[in-house]
């Protein structure tokens, strides 16, 4: 059975995609089955696979609608050696076409249950807001990958990011819980980033993955070539933290 994980900050600019993509691929350089679903209309994780999201003919709009079934959408072993479920502007038009549907926050996982067995794990890049897009990710999910930047206003936007899961968790989705909060962009020169990480470990304890992703220009550059950074420059900082989150995520 997959261990299906939605990837989520409302917070944007935190790392959220680029997390996503390059988990996959070292994911999958573990020799593990694993899909990945943009749930973001912006679509830039369908680019950082190498797909050319304004080509695409049918995406999870077409699944969320139920007009196509999740395996007719399915890109499968993309340039990170995982399969996709892509995303475009379309999807920004669900958003409304969603509301009065039956079923309209349990979408996504309903699709998804066809081909879960397929996968060890499931990731689902969710939009940089708390909006039914996300609410079907956080649906479909077992646990909730919390990508941030350890800087003030960060620490804010958790406390609502934790309410929001606890209201899922209570009325949509008893399983959901928090797999873990995930350090991005991290300058360890910087001394408000040690503290708020501190801050981190102390209210979250083991919930925060040990493992830290550093400011790295490599994993900057990575998606304008539309690879993820293990096949741009696999020897970086930011391709040898996201194999070491992976192995992390593996022993778990």
């Amino acid at each position: 059975m997959a261990k299906v994980l939605a990837i989520t900050n409302q917070k944007g600019g935190v790392g959220k995609t680029t997390t996503t993509v390059n988990l996959a691929a070292s994911l999958a350089a573990t020799k593990r089955r694993v899909l990945l679903i943009d749930l973001d209309p912006q679509g830039n994780a369908t680019m950082g696979c190498g797909v050319d999201k304004m080509a695409l003919t049918q995406t999870v709009y077409h699944v969320l609608l139920e007009e196509k079934s999740i395996a007719e959408v399915r890109i499968t072993n993309t340039c990170g050696k995982f399969d996709l479920i892509p995303s475009n502007r379309e999807l920004a038009g669900a958003e409304v076409e969603l509301v009065d549907l039956p079923h309209r926050e349990k979408r996504l996982k309903n699709a998804l249950a066809n081909i879960e067995a397929d996968y060890d794990f499931v990731l689902i890049d969710c939009p940089p807001a708390l909006n039914l897009l996300t609410v079907n990710g956080l649906c479909a999910a077992q646990a909730v990958m919390i990508p941030m930047q350890c800087e003030y206003y960060a620490l804010e936007g958790l406390s609502d990011l934790v309410q929001t899961i606890k209201r899922v968790r209570a009325s949509l989705n008893p399983q959901l819980e928090i797999e873990g909060l995930l350090r991005t962009m991290f300058d360890p020169r910087n001394t408000l980033a040690q503290q708020v990480s501190e801050q981190l470990q102390r209210h979250f304890g083991d919930k925060v993955y040990r493992t830290v992703i550093p400011r790295n220009v490599r994993l900057a550059e990575a998606p304008s070539y539309g690879v993820p950074v293990l096949y741009h420059d696999k020897t970086s900082k930011g391709a040898q933290a996201y194999l070491a989150l992976a192995g992390e995520m593996v022993r778990k």
